[in-house]
């Protein structure tokens, strides 16, 4: 049989022995975990889910390496995906220590200037899951740091991935029609206006002229650069990989070398780069924050130090983000139909759009959550994993499984990344005292599971941050007044479902769980357990 086919079959196999229940694995996780070493369990470290079992060393391996080098991150991304995922995820919950680099957030006496160091406002944790780990086992919410007067609350991670992309293929398409504009205007000899149109959602217009130059004078919702920076609640970061560096750097104190990031941002020789998770960085057309330690440079104060994280490190938890289950939908009902309907007619979806379309998809696998009394064992939900990779049989001992490529549909994501002027009543303070007036449209999947509400947390619920819309959106929050309130709770309804979850605690078919087994039993509640998928198995579990 030939390799691929020997390698579908397989997968095939193991989703077919998990829908039946018979493929088990001790998945459930807690929010933060630490290394079984470095607990006493009174001598019983075989509580399912209680701790991660490989060493920090054994999770980096050989380091990042190359998909031609056993136990590296390239590697496995390469040729175990699901693994690496995991993998990415456990690292996600890792409670790490002092011994390994986990220290002060800036400097031993936290002080310096919080408008150039946004970390001097940002906790100090030892662990990702400590800001994003609700619900129990999710890369969900749950925390908040001072990095603005108000503070800023804790986004959940679901869906991460969809959106680096989306953004990425936004900012491709307003650059092809900025450079269609340069190459009309030079041919014409005359101005030419075309307007900014991604993927449906109108980003003002741009002008160029016969000299090559181009007015972005008209531009609107995006910088001048035409780069969509998804990341942060004012558009601030371009990619997961930078966004996962400056968290463990602000949040933990671990500093990250990174050879994406620092050959991509050398001030000498800057390079074009991808990341092992597709991302393609590329200097001569955007600038990207340069992890603090490229140049191995420390000061009086010890900030600074080489090589706290392995780049393997990175490798995994940008792969895990890309990769993270997109949010669920919970029951629909007449009532939520027509609060969707409400919400059209009112004006919401103008910006809160729907759906959007990916068109060549990086991730190997998607998971689909929805409303199921029946086999939802635990909490009425059941997840379908479905591969999105190709078998590249490049005569090694184990072939690549590589994404397809394929379009998506990302659909209830409910944003398009545009940045708003909502009025003064979501405007933000500044240290210096300036105010930020734009921000971009927060996704809505989710939300039904993620109060309070608004960039800063100070909405108590989904009524309140509606009504606290102004500015760009005004129309639309007095239409919703306007409704009745049997209408308004319509709209409430329905974006009540649209929710996060327990990865560990709802069932899918690759763990569909006992409806009739132990309810503290993780197995028997169902999960949705990605060792299903593992492929290389002297790697052993997760």
């Amino acid at each position: 049989m030939p390799q691929k086919q020997r390698i579908l079959l397989i997968v095939g196999c193991i989703i077919f022995l998990a829908a039946l229940g018979l493929w088990t694995t001790s998945n459930g996780v807690l929010a933060e975990l630490s290394q079984c070493s470095q607990i006493n369990t009174g001598g019983n470290i075989a509580i399912t889910g209680g701790c991660i079992v490989k060493t920090l060393p054994e999770q980096i391996g050989t380091g990042h390496g190359d998909e031609y080098t056993p136990g590296s991150a390239v590697y496995l991304i390469r040729r175990d995906p699901a693994r690496a995922i995991r993998r990415g995820r456990q690292i996600f919950q890792r409670k790490f220590s002092a011994a390994e680099g986990q220290g002060p957030r800036v400097n031993f006496t936290s002080t310096g200037d919080i408008t150039e160091n946004r970390a001097l406002g940002a906790g100090l944790t030892d662990s990702c899951a400590a800001c994003h780990g609700r619900p129990r086992g999710a890369a969900g919410f749950g925390g908040d740091v001072a990095t603005f007067p108000e503070s800023r609350d804790a986004p959940h991670l679901f869906g991460l991935g969809l959106q680096e992309m989306l953004a990425d293929e936004m900012t491709a398409d307003l650059r092809a029609i900025r450079q269609q504009a340069v190459d009309d205007a030079v041919a014409s000899g005359t101005p030419v206006t075309h307007p900014l149109i991604a993927k449906g959602i109108h980003f003002g217009a741009i002008t160029a002229h016969p000299d090559g130059s181009v007015d972005t004078s008209a531009v609107d919702g995006v910088n001048a650069d035409l780069r969509i920076r998804p990341f942060f609640a004012h558009g601030a970061t371009v990619s997961m990989r930078e966004f996962a560096i400056g968290a463990f750097k602000a949040e933990m104190g671990l500093e990250a070398w990174d050879p994406i990031l620092c050959a991509v941002t050398d001030t000498n020789n800057p390079v074009a780069m991808t990341s092992p998770s597709g991302f393609v960085y590329d200097p001569a057309q955007d600038t990207y924050e340069r992890p603090p330690v490229c140049d191995a440079i420390t000061d009086g104060d010890n900030d600074g130090v080489v090589n706290e994280i392995d780049p393997a490190i990175i490798d995994y938890m940008e792969f895990y983000l890309l990769n993270y289950f997109r949010p669920g939908v919970y029951e629909q009902t007449v009532h939520t139909t027509k609060g969707l309907q409400l919400m059209t007619r009112i004006g919401c979806t103008s910006c809160h759009t729907p759906s959007l379309t990916i068109n060549q998809d990086r991730r190997v696998a998607d998971v689909n959550t929805v409303y199921d009394p029946v086999n939802g064992i635990y909490n009425d939900l059941f997840a379908t994993a479905s591969t999105r990779f190709w078998v590249f049989d490049d005569g090694q001992p184990y072939p690549q499984l590589l994404p397809e490529g394929q379009p998506f549909v990302v659909e209830n994501f409910f944003s398009d990344l545009k940045r708003h002027d909502l009025g003064p009543m979501f405007h933000e303070r500044d240290w210096d005292g300036s105010l930020i007036t734009e921000h971009v449209t927060e996704p809505l999947w989710g939300v039904g599971t993620t109060a309070p509400y608004g960039h800063d947390g100070r909405s108590i619920n989904l009524d309140a941050v509606i009504r606290r819309h102004g500015g760009e959106a005004e129309a639309v929050r007095l239409a919703y007044e306007r409704l009745s309130w049997s209408q308004q709770e319509a709209i409430i309804r329905f974006l009540q479902t649209l929710v996060i979850f327990p990865p560990d605690d709802t069932a899918s078919n690759l763990n569909p769980g006992d409806p009739n087994g132990d309810p503290q039993d993780p197995i028997a509640r169902g999960t949705i357990n990605l060792g299903a998928l593992f492929q290389i198995s002297e790697e052993g579990g997760e």
